[in-house]
C-alpha cells in the first residue's frame, strides 16, 4: 500500500519558491470574512462587474448546438486567429497572419508560454515596474531573473527609455512592460514607446513582451500605440492580448499573441505538451468579440472612467494619500507610505501588506498591497465596483486611517 506523503518539503523547489499571488490571496481572504457575516467591499480582484454581452453569450451557444465538443487545434481555429490576425491590423497596425497567432487559455497563459520558449536559465528579462503580480514568478519559474525598473510617481510611475538604455546588458532576452497598466493604469504615449522602441533597436538580441490586455479601457484622447508596430523591431515584439477585460469575459479564459512565425511555433510546440487547444465553445465565443460590435466595450470603458474620476477625488480628499489620476484600466494606486510607522492603538503599520490586511481586517475593504506589484509604498484599488460601493470603500479607508497616530 502507498503512503501519501502532505508534507510541503516534498514539493519541487521551484513550487516552494513561487510566491502566492497577492491579488488571488486577498480575494480568498475577503470571501472568508465575507463567508463569516462582515459586509466586505472587495476590491481587491482585477476584473469587470459587467456581463459579457448578449451577442457574445448567443455565439457560445450556437457553437454548442452546432456540435463545437471536441479538441480545438493547439494554436486555435483557423477563423479565430484570422479575426486575430485582422483585429492586429484594424486596431493595432501591427500586420500578422493567422500563422503568427497562438490562442491560449487566458492572457496570463500567454504570457507564460512566451516566457518559458524564451528565457534560458540565467537570462535578464527587464520589468517595468509597478507590474501585474504574476511577471517576476513566471520569470522565476523559467529560471531567468527579473531585473526591476520603477517608474516615478511624478512621471505618472512610467519607465523612461533612458532608465531602459542604463539596464540592458548582454544578459538581458526580454523587456515586459504593461499598458494600460496594472496596477496603476497609467499609458505609455507613442511618443514614449517610440522612444523605448529607439532603445531596443539598438540591441538585436533582446525582445519585447507586451502585456495589451487593457488596451481597450483607454482614457487617453490619443488612443492606444502597440509598440508591435514599429517596423524596425517588429519581429522582436511579441504582443500579448485577450478578451477578459474589454469583453468582460474573464472566465472564459482566452487569450492570444502575435509574434514572429519562430516564436509562435515554439509557443504552440509547448502548448500541445502542456495544455493543447483551448476551451472550444470559448473559441467560438470569441470570433463573435472580435468581429462584432464594439459598442458594448465602449460603454463599460465610460462607465471605468467615471469611477476613476469619483475614486480619485474621493482619494485626494484622504490626508496622507498621494495620488494620480490613472489613464486607462480600472485601477487606482495611492501612495500610501505617509502612513507607515503609525498606529491605531493595537496595530501599527509598517508597510503595504500591513496596510492593507489591516484595512480588511478594520474596515472591510479589500484592496491588494503595492508590494505584490514591485512598489511597496502603493496600494492597489479596483474601481470595478458600482459607484456606491465605491463611495463607500473609500470613505471606510478615510475614516480607518483617521485612527492612525
Amino acid at each position: 500500500m502507498s503512503v501519501s506523503v502532505e508534507s510541503a518539503t516534498q514539493l519541487a523547489d521551484r513550487i516552494i519558491a513561487l510566491e502566492e499571488s497577492s491579488t488571488l490571496a486577498m480575494t480568498k481572504k475577503a470571501r472568508e470574512l465575507a463567508a463569516q457575516g462582515h459586509k466586505v467591499i472587495s476590491l481587491s480582484v482585477g476584473e469587470p462587474d459587467f456581463k459579457t454581452p448578449k451577442h457574445i453569450c448567443e455565439a457560445a451557444k450556437q457553437a454548442i448546438d452546432e456540435g463545437y465538443h471536441g479538441y480545438s487545434p493547439v494554436a486555435g481555429y483557423a477563423d479565430l486567429r484570422k479575426a486575430i490576425a485582422d483585429k492586429f491590423k484594424r486596431e493595432n497596425n501591427i500586420d500578422w497572419k493567422p500563422e503568427n497567432i497562438v490562442v491560449s487559455t487566458g492572457a496570463k497563459h500567454s504570457l507564460a508560454n512566451v516566457i518559458q520558449v524564451l528565457v534560458n536559465p540565467g537570462d535578464e528579462v527587464i520589468i517595468l515596474a509597478p507590474y501585474w503580480v504574476s511577471y517576476s514568478e513566471m520569470v522565476k519559474l523559467a529560471e531567468g531573473k527579473s531585473v526591476i525598473l520603477n517608474g516615478a510617481f511624478e512621471n505618472d510611475f512610467k519607465v523612461t527609455a533612458e532608465q531602459l538604455e542604463e539596464a540592458i546588458t548582454d544578459r538581458t532576452k526580454i523587456v515586459m512592460y504593461a499598458s494600460p497598466n496594472n496596477p496603476t493604469g497609467s499609458v505609455y504615449s507613442e511618443e514614449e514607446l517610440r522612444a523605448i522602441g529607439e532603445v531596443v533597436a539598438k540591441h538585436e538580441n533582446v525582445f519585447v513582451l507586451a502585456d495589451e490586455i487593457y488596451e481597450h479601457i483607454n482614457f487617453t484622447n490619443k488612443g492606444h500605440f502597440s509598440i508591435g508596430s514599429i517596423p524596425e523591431i517588429k519581429d522582436r515584439v511579441i504582443t500579448v492580448n485577450g478578451v477578459a477585460k474589454g469583453f468582460a469575459m474573464t472566465g472564459w479564459r482566452i487569450g492570444y499573441i502575435g509574434a514572429a512565425k519562430w516564436i509562435a511555433d515554439g509557443v504552440e510546440k509547448l502548448q500541445g505538451q502542456v495544455t493543447s487547444g483551448t476551451n472550444s465553445i470559448s473559441q467560438r465565443a470569441t470570433v463573435a468579440a472580435l468581429n462584432g460590435p464594439m459598442e458594448p466595450t465602449r460603454e463599460m470603458s465610460k462607465a471605468y472612467e467615471r469611477r476613476r474620476d469619483l475614486v480619485v477625488k474621493l482619494l485626494k480628499e484622504i490626508p496622507g494619500f498621494k495620488v494620480n489620476v490613472p489613464e486607462g484600466a480600472f485601477y487606482a494606486f495611492p501612495d500610501i507610505s505617509y502612513y507607515y510607522g503609525k498606529s491605531d492603538g493595537t496595530t501599527t503599520i509598517n508597510d503595504s501588506d500591513d496596510f492593507a490586511a489591516w484595512l480588511l481586517n478594520t474596515a472591510h475593504v479589500a484592496t491588494v498591497a503595492g508590494s505584490g506589484f514591485g512598489a511597496p509604498y502603493g496600494l492597489r484599488i479596483s474601481t470595478a465596483a458600482s459607484d456606491e460601493a465605491l463611495a463607500e470603500a473609500v470613505q471606510r479607508i478615510k475614516d480607518a486611517v483617521a485612527t492612525l497616530k
